[in-house]
């Protein structure tokens, strides 16, 4: 048995979304897998953004992380992933009637975004006999799996809003973007025993998120109707999977002359002015080209079905309508989930199940202050297992 570990964390120094809790959470996970449950120092990879020397956390490297954790994967082995950043949401943008979800995504240090349908692609592949426990400090962060496996949560025990579906996303939300929003700009006033601060939250706001795009790639076309062609443009093969899906269904159409219609009426006038200019560039379309689509429903906003499988666990920081804290300043700055459970793991010598460990974080944030209810998801033969290993 081989332990092997993904610890991303991501505060976007100098941007509007900067944060200061994430690295902080990722170095004290890593100390508590070696100590804790004995994982060794070459098997833990680290992707952060505030020192050079470390794999960054950009899309395309989180993604071949994910790849080469579990393509190197053997029965029997113990994966473990834990992420720290952003989680944000993006618009459908086919013009098509009932393509009403949203992509959740987490947000590499480029805004390579990362959806969820692409975490649960690769997570399909875990062999069979392998854990691959995924630890989720992030806004939205309680619905990665499937609802029939969330055993302890309310994500999907209310009545779903039927006008913005929630297809059970890793950081599935309900109500329109700006009602959403605007309560997650909101700061969080956070009474706790060692910082009393004004906490922020995990959740980028759309418009933030383009900001940032803007920032970092100097372009200042990118609005809502052309984000997933500028993803596609600045990062070509290396962007999301489900952006080149997306990608391969405008073009297709437009290929075939179809492109002003119902496919199209969500794009922003530039976006279709691009890839006019494109559709003859055979080396621009190959990375769309060559994605495989079954169906053009597999292109909409919202999470195709299904979840991490039978051997996969979730512990979010938050439900799906909730935002996770990132609360203190510099060397004290954390996530307030990751911070519940080390403190929790400390004490019980890291000898505990996922159903305490979740129940116990629960308890300490509620005493703190602190809103979001974390919960766990997989199945009924994880519960009471000790968590990780």
């Amino acid at each position: 048995m081989v332990k092997k570990a993904v610890l991303i964390g991501i505060n976007y120094p100098g941007t509007e979304g900067e944060l200061v809790g994430c690295i902080n959470d990722v170095k004290r996970m890593h100390k508590s897998l070696v100590e804790l449950y004995g994982f060794s120092e070459e098997n833990i990879v680290e992707l952060i953004d505030t020192e050079e020397s470390k794999t960054q956390p950009t899309g395309k490297n989180i993604r071949q992380a994910f790849w080469d954790l579990v393509g190197s994967a053997q029965p029997g082995d113990v994966l473990f992933v834990h992420y720290s950043g952003h989680g944000t949401r993006l618009p459908p943008e086919t013009g098509e009637d009932d393509d009403t979800g949203y992509d959740e995504c987490i947000v590499p240090s480029d805004i390579n975004y990362i959806t969820d349908d692409d975490i649960k692609e690769i997570v399909s592949h875990v062999p069979k006999g392998c854990s691959f426990t995924f630890v989720s400090d992030s806004c939205h962060s309680g619905g990665l799996i499937d609802s029939a496996k969330e055993q302890i949560g309310e994500s999907f025990k209310k009545k779903s809003n039927k006008k913005f579906k929630c297809l059970f996303g890793l950081f599935c939300s309900k109500g329109t973007t700006s009602e959403a929003e605007s309560k997650e700009e909101t700061p969080i006033k956070i009474d706790d025993d060692e910082n009393d601060v004004n906490g922020r939250n995990r959740f980028l706001p759309l418009q933030t998120s383009i900001k940032m795009l803007k920032q970092a790639t100097g372009r200042d076309d990118i609005k809502e109707g052309n984000i997933r062609t500028t993803l596609f443009d600045l990062f070509g093969e290396d962007a999301s999977p489900k952006v080149r899906k997306f990608m391969k269904v405008i073009l297709s159409n437009m290929q075939e002359s179809t492109g002003e219609g119902l496919m199209l009426r969500s794009l922003a006038k530039q976006a279709i002015i691009l890839l006019k200019d494109k559709l003859n560039d055979e080396e621009y379309l190959k990375p769309a080209m060559e994605t495989q689509v079954k169906s053009k429903k597999e292109v909409y906003a919202g999470a195709i079905n299904g979840g991490l499988g039978s051997n996969g666990i979730l512990l979010s920081g938050c439900q799906t309508n909730q935002v996770s804290a990132d609360v203190g300043s510099k060397d004290k700055a954390y996530g307030a989930f990751t911070n519940s459970l080390q403190i929790i793991l400390a004490e019980t010598k890291g000898k505990i199940s996922y159903k305490e460990l979740v129940l116990k974080s629960r308890k300490y944030l509620e005493k703190q202050g602190y809103p979001q209810r974390p919960g766990l998801y997989c199945s009924d033969s994880y519960v009471n297992a000790p968590f990780i290993c």
